[in-house]
């Protein structure tokens, strides 16, 4: 595996999908940290905060991994607000959808933005090696 990250971001609705999912990343080892969200309004808030900018620019996640369904914020939302954000709030952060949804409506619209990662659910050892190779 490549170097480790500073931290990766899970936002999920489901529990049992972001338990099976920390698993896996503390099995690999592969961040510092790993936080988890059931709800894309508190990650975004998180990550982001209320000036879209990070309160310490060396906190902001290496990678997030975004699901498309879930109720309240969507994924497609926590994308758009995710677009809209200055590049320099963009720069460290590789933002990837992971999500069962194969749908080609969905898929076109991820599409529209080019520097995010799709992949399908579920998260393993392969992706998320071949992601790290790709990207960081």
């Amino acid at each position: 595996m490549s170097k480790k990250l500073r931290s990766i971001v899970l936002v999920d609705d489901n529990e049992t999908t972001s338990f099976l999912n920390n698993r896996l990343l503390s099995r690999l080892d592969v961040a510092d940290q790993v936080h988890t969200f059931r709800k894309a309004e508190q990650a975004f808030q998180f990550l982001w905060g209320e000036e879209n900018t990070p309160a310490d620019p060396d906190a902001v996640p290496a990678l997030v991994f975004v699901d498309l369904k879930m109720p309240g914020m969507d994924g497609f939302e926590f994308l758009k607000l995710y677009d809209a954000l200055p590049d320099q709030s963009k720069a460290k952060t590789v933002m990837a959808v992971l999500t069962t949804s194969m749908h080609a409506a969905d898929t076109a619209r991820v599409a529209q933005y080019p520097d995010v990662e799709y992949l399908a659910k579920p998260l393993t050892e392969e992706k998320m090696e071949k992601l790290l190779k790709k990207r960081f």
